[in-house]
C-alpha cells in the first residue's frame, strides 16, 4: 500500500503540478478531499485545481522536484523544491520576471488510492522575498 500511495503523490507532482494536466485530478483526489493550507483550506479536486492553476499562472514554467518521498500506512510525506520564473501576478505581487527557488513539505493521507487530506507548508515568506517584497501586499501587519 505504501508504494501505491507514493505513486499517487508522485503522479500528482509530476503530471498535475509540473505538466499542468488538471484532467487527472478526479482520478488522484477524492471528492471529499481537504487541503489544509496556510492561506485557508481547499476542498475536493477543484480546490487542488485552484491552487495549481494559481501557481502555474504566476510561474508558467513551474517545476516541483521531489527531494524525499516517504510512506507508512495511509500517509505519504514529501519534501519538495519549487522552481520557476515569476511571469504573472501572485499573492498580489505583479510579475517580476525573477527566478524563484522555494522549499516545502507536505503530508498526504490517502484513502482508496486517492488523496483524502493534505497538510502542505511552502516557504511563502521566502518566496515573496525572492520576488522583492517583505510581506504579502494588502497585509499591513505582515502576519501570515
Amino acid at each position: 500500500m505504501s508504494e501505491a500511495n507514493k505513486a499517487v503523490v508522485r503522479r500528482l507532482v509530476e503530471e498535475v503540478v509540473n505538466r499542468g494536466d488538471l484532467r487527472l485530478l478526479p482520478t488522484l483526489v477524492a471528492a471529499d478531499y481537504v487541503g489544509h493550507e496556510l492561506i485557508g483550506n481547499h476542498y475536493g479536486p477543484d480546490g487542488v485545481r485552484i491552487d495549481v492553476s494559481a501557481y502555474r499562472a504566476a510561474f508558467p514554467d513551474l517545476e516541483a522536484s521531489l527531494e524525499d518521498l516517504l510512506a507508512g500506512g495511509d500517509r505519504v510525506a514529501r519534501r519538495f523544491t519549487l522552481r520557476g520564473r515569476h511571469l504573472g501576478p501572485f499573492l498580489g505581487i505583479p510579475a517580476t520576471g525573477r527566478q524563484v527557488n522555494v522549499r516545502g513539505i507536505g503530508i498526504d493521507r490517502l484513502e482508496a488510492g486517492k488523496l483524502a487530506e493534505s497538510w502542505v507548508n511552502v516557504d511563502l515568506l521566502g518566496l515573496v522575498r525572492q520576488l522583492g517584497a517583505e510581506r504579502i501586499p494588502g497585509r499591513d501587519n505582515g502576519s501570515w
